[in-house]
């Protein structure tokens, strides 16, 4: 179907649902489509199932909070930022509501947190103005960059290439496959910028 005007004007909310008490933060697709995960400021993460449409488990994170949410490679377990006393990415399982690792090192929000399409690494940025790289198997963060500002992060869809941007004014594209992480993160400056693009 292509999504023209007309198309997206014609659609209607079919279910409306009320699971929370407090703002929604933030949705997440499983890679399959079956299941959406969402994330709210009353602490819950709530787990929809897509083909029946209609709320299947909600957990919740009620000494950490929770802010974003995303499915890692396997349907039942998810990372996620915390938005209480501090801010380490918390690797969960879905299955047994039991955290499988802790990610420390922001030391302020977490505002960007993707997953990479193709293997266990996953970045994050935060408002301490900088983007990690980590790895689901290690604790340990696994790169760093220092910016000027607030940033965003995310993969492209084959886990190649990341964008970083910072404060709205440009968006900096980085090559994983043909790097070494040391220069792809260095504390000072990135040297493998593949190129620019200024915005406004």
């Amino acid at each position: 179907m292509k999504l023209t005007d007309n198309v997206l004007r014609s659609f209607r909310v079919a279910k409306v649902f009320r699971e929370n008490s407090d703002k929604i933060n933030c949705f997440d697709f499983s890679s399959n489509g079956e299941t959406v995960i969402s994330s709210s400021d009353d602490d819950s993460i709530v787990l929809y199932d897509c083909q029946e449409g209609k709320p299947k488990r909600t957990l919740y994170s009620k000494k950490y909070g929770v802010d974003l949410i995303r499915y890692t490679h396997a349907a039942n377990t998810v990372v996620y930022s915390s938005n209480k006393i501090d801010d380490t990415i918390r690797y969960l399982s879905l299955h047994d509501n039991k955290y499988i690792r802790y990610f420390p090192g922001h030391n302020k929000r977490v505002v960007a947190l993707s997953m990479s399409p193709v293997d266990d690494t996953f970045i994050s940025g935060s408002l301490d103005k900088t983007i990690r790289l980590w790895d689901l198997r290690s604790p340990n963060c696994q790169g760093l960059m220092h910016l000027q500002g607030k940033p965003v992060c995310s993969f492209d869809p084959e886990g190649l290439i990341f964008a970083a941007g910072v404060n709205s004014e440009m968006v900096k594209l980085y090559d994983l496959e043909h790097a070494t992480m040391e220069e792809h993160f260095d504390c000072s400056m990135l040297s493998k910028e593949l190129y620019y693009i200024h915005l406004g």
